[in-house]
């Protein structure tokens, strides 16, 4: 890792808040294994706790479940760029006496992000057999990704729904294909339900800056054809 990786950053505000070898750190397990990195080139012990289904951050009420008295630092991600609730964490943190560090964000223009967020907003208008992101009230979401869940009986269906939207021109992708605690150099025998449910369901649809209203038109049409073929279990 180079010294601008933003796992770098992490690992040096876990030192430097006082995490020691053998302390418990509190992470998700859906996302990428830079948090889970830093969190042991500091000498911790990530723990992983499940999301909340909505965000995809850190579920609160998961995390006080698996406080316990070695626990010494929770790192909440905003993922996708959706905050996470960090007024419940930080009440959290500073009720049990833990230390609350966020793993540093991307970083985007004010205009990049106005321009994210009505294109989001126009996809969540227009899209009819995806469940669209959700907004927690009082929260922002600066949609470095648009992930949606595809209905149905997970995976294959999802991954279905994925190649023959790639089939029809619209770029997708799975924004997690497998939750840390299943990778081998990281794996741990928990059970995570919402983080597997994640995993199987949600897609990443394209709506960047500078994409124009016949193209986000032009996802919603393809994603909208495709109702019909996958239903619901």
């Amino acid at each position: 890792m180079g010294l601008g990786h933003p796992a770098v950053g992490l690992q040096r505000a876990l030192t430097s808040a006082g995490v020691r070898a053998g302390d418990e750190v509190i992470v998700p397990s859906y996302g990428t294994a830079d948090v889970v990195e830093a969190v042991r080139q500091a000498g911790g012990m990530p723990v992983y706790v499940d999301i909340d289904a909505d965000s995809f951050c850190l579920d609160p009420a998961a995390v006080e479940a698996a406080v316990t008295p070695r626990t010494a630092a929770v790192v909440p991600v905003h993922q996708f760029g959706h905050h996470a609730d960090m007024t419940r964490l930080g009440e959290l943190a500073g009720r049990r006496g833990l230390f609350l560090i966020p793993q540093e964000t991307e970083q985007s223009s004010s205009v990049e992000t106005a321009m994210r967020q009505a294109n989001a907003a126009f996809l969540s208008q227009r899209l009819s057999d995806v469940i669209t992101p959700r907004v927690r009230p009082g929260v922002e979401h600066t949609f470095h990704q648009y992930v949606v869940r595809v209905p149905g009986n997970g995976r294959p269906d999802r991954d279905a729904f994925a190649r023959t939207l790639r089939a029809k021109g619209v770029r997708c992708r799975v924004p997690v294909q497998t939750p840390v605690h299943r990778m081998p150099p990281f794996r741990r025998d928990v059970w995570l339900p919402e983080t597997e449910r994640a995993a199987d369901e949600c897609l990443s649809l394209p709506v960047e800056a500078g994409m124009t209203r016949r193209e986000l038109q032009r996802v919603a049409s393809a994603c909208n054809a495709l109702g019909g073929l996958l239903q619901p279990a």
